[in-house]
């Protein structure tokens, strides 16, 4: 009545459902809502669509949504490698067919489909809840009989058949779960189902005597504890006065499991009348082993000889998914383990980039990557956070970018100096190459990270850039404008220039003055010969001033700071051919800004006859 009650309220929520997606003209219907299957078997889940215009031209199933409206398409799923098929026909049906399941593949999976039209996505709720489930023999002992169950942790789907064996021979096919065995149950025990077997399970001797293991396979984390557990039977009248755990092979002595290697780390539990646990604490992969227990009454030792419980040990693993990653491609980061964990049937893992908390998913999807993602990651299981895995560097190649052009020295470039450019870019892997441009101009200038212009001249004015370039591409900088300045003169060349150009005019007024006191000695000369035609030979003093001068020799004559005399002697010719000697003293005339200074001239004439005078 409950089962029933339940289905027709589902069967209405689906019909309204559907309702108010057909107003909107998009819909998804799945063919069930859940399934429970067996581990290692195949499954297979439909769903069937519709849309109001447009064409499809993407479908996909998912289970985990990284984003909004971004979801995991199975096929991309690292956990699904390899196990997933798509399958569609022509009414818009779609099927999911997955492979080789594992407990950890129980999660609820939808259906998603884009069109080419504008918000043309959609998926479906409340989407398919698949369980995933192994085979385990549960023994139930009685004095008269023992019954085993195939146990399952759900209902599997369509009522299958269940296969019994013993010693590996068909015993029982039957639609229930359950075998009974009477008055002599020895053998090795176990049930399939459509091909999948559970593992065995032997019972020996008397029937009252027999040991269950709870797992036959553990698989947990390196660091943690576990606990290994197991049940036994025997008949009334014995005590138990000993029990022991040991590891395959080691037989002999039950105190092995107590050796150094385990040394502080092992706890025996339990009542010790029917059921026995065995702690193992800060476990190691040493510790990876098959676990057999035994025990000993006052009457006899019973050791089985049927498998006991396989632990495997585990480390956590960070793996990229491509191991080569470019900027812009999709990357999945999956925490891995060698077996899947026994005690988390879907763990949530923890993920760090650098130590520090990033997201909390069972894979980490970077879609797209990206240069800034690149750095260490490492995982841990949720609950299990002490025990991380080791770091996984994740290296993203990607072309150059900030790609730039320094100048040294920085300043005014001037003609006849040097300059260094130097091209920068940021790249993975290195940029392997630069060429260096000048705009306007075709072909490259140079290559090589730096580019050096030496002995500049006008004609190097302009825009210079670079194009840094790897196996993932280049990229061009920003041009860089150089400017020529007109070569500078040195002080030196000015000083000396200046020097040169005093001399010259000094040299030319030297000449000048030169000329000019010549042509006034001439005139003087000329002047004192006419005045001195007499007959007195008696001494005669004169003054001789200067000579009015003009104004240009004037100013001449001021920037002659020394007064020259001249010495003159005059001869005139008498009556009787006698010389008459001439002394005179000349004084050069001075500017007309000085006072004029008294000029005396002797000049002495021999007496003549008197019919001469």
């Amino acid at each position: 009545m409950v089962l029933r009650t339940a289905g027709s309220v589902l069967v209405v929520f689906l019909w309204s459902v559907a309702v108010v997606l057909s107003q909107k003209g998009w819909s998804v219907t799945y063919s069930t809502q859940s399934i429970c299957t067996l581990k290692g078997s195949t499954v297979e889940m439909s769903s069937s669509y519709t849309y109001p215009s447009g064409t499809v031209t993407t479908t996909f199933w998912f289970t985990k949504k990284y984003a909004v409206e971004k979801s995991v398409n199975l096929r991309n799923d690292p956990n699904y490698k390899g196990r997933v098929t798509y399958r569609s026909d022509k009414t818009n049906g779609h099927t999911l067919k997955i492979t080789d399941l594992r407990e950890r593949d129980s999660a609820t999976y939808k259906f998603r489909f884009i069109t080419d039209q504008t918000g043309g996505k959609y998926y479906g709720e409340p989407g398919v809840t698949l369980s995933v489930t192994d085979l385990q023999v549960k023994v139930t002992t009685t004095w008269w009989s023992t019954t085993l169950t195939c146990s399952t942790t759900c209902t599997l789907t369509g009522n299958p058949t269940y296969t019994w064996y013993r010693n590996s021979k068909i015993v029982q096919g039957a639609s229930s779960p359950s075998y009974t065995v009477y008055f002599n149950p020895e053998g090795s025990f176990y049930c399939a189902v459509k091909g999948i077997n559970s593992p065995a399970v032997s019972v020996e001797g008397h029937s009252y005597f027999h040991v269950t293991y709870t797992h036959q396979r553990i698989c947990t984390l390196k660091g943690t504890s576990v606990d290994i557990s197991c049940s036994y039977t025997y008949p009334s009248g014995h005590t138990v006065s000993e029990i022991n755990w040991y590891t395959k092979g080691k037989l002999n002595e039950a105190s092995q499991i107590l050796s150094p290697g385990y040394g502080g780390r092992v706890e025996y539990l339990g009542n010790m009348q029917s059921d026995s646990i065995l702690r193992i604490t800060d476990l190691t992969e040493e510790d990876s082993a098959e676990y057999k227990f035994r025990f000993r009454t006052d009457q006899t030792t019973w050791e089985p000889t049927f498998p006991g419980t396989t632990l495997t040990v585990t480390g956590l693993q960070v793996k990229v998914t491509p191991a080569t990653v470019t900027e812009g491609q999709n990357v999945t980061l999956t925490c891995s383990t060698t077996c899947t964990l026994s005690d988390i049937s879907n763990p949530t893992y923890i993920w760090y980039k650098s130590g520090h908390v990033t997201t909390k998913s069972t894979s980490l999807f970077l879609n797209p990557v990206s240069s800034e993602d690149a750095g260490r990651y490492s995982c841990s299981v949720e609950g299990h956070e002490d025990l991380p895995s080791a770091e996984e560097t994740l290296t993203v190649t990607y072309g150059p970018k900030n790609t730039s052009v320094s100048v040294s020295p920085s300043g005014e470039i001037v003609e006849g100096s040097s300059v260094t450019l130097t091209c920068s870019s940021d790249a993975n892997p290195p940029v392997d190459k630069y060429t260096w441009y000048k705009k306007n101009v075709t072909s490259p200038k140079a290559s090589g990270q730096s580019y050096n212009i030496t002995n500049i001249i006008s004609e190097d004015r302009g825009e210079y850039y670079c194009e840094a370039q790897n196996g993932r591409g280049s990229m061009n900088s920003t041009a860089l404008m150089i400017i020529v300045a007109g070569k500078p003169t040195s002080f030196m060349t000015a000083a000396v220039g200046s020097i040169v150009v005093v001399l010259v005019l000094i040299l030319c007024l030297s000449g000048f003055m030169w000329f000019r006191k010549k042509a006034s000695k001439s005139t003087s000369d000329t002047r004192d010969t006419s005045e001195n035609v007499q007959g007195d030979s008696s001494p005669v003093y004169d003054n001789i001033s200067g000579m009015a001068m003009t104004s240009t020799a004037a100013q001449t004559e001021s920037t002659d700071n020394q007064d020259y005399v001249h010495y003159a002697s005059v001869h005139f010719s008498g009556s009787k051919n006698q010389e008459v000697p001439l002394y005179s003293t000349v004084q050069l005339p001075q500017p007309q800004i000085q006072d004029e200074d008294v000029q005396y001239a002797a000049v002495k004439f021999s007496r003549l006859s008197a019919a001469t005078r």
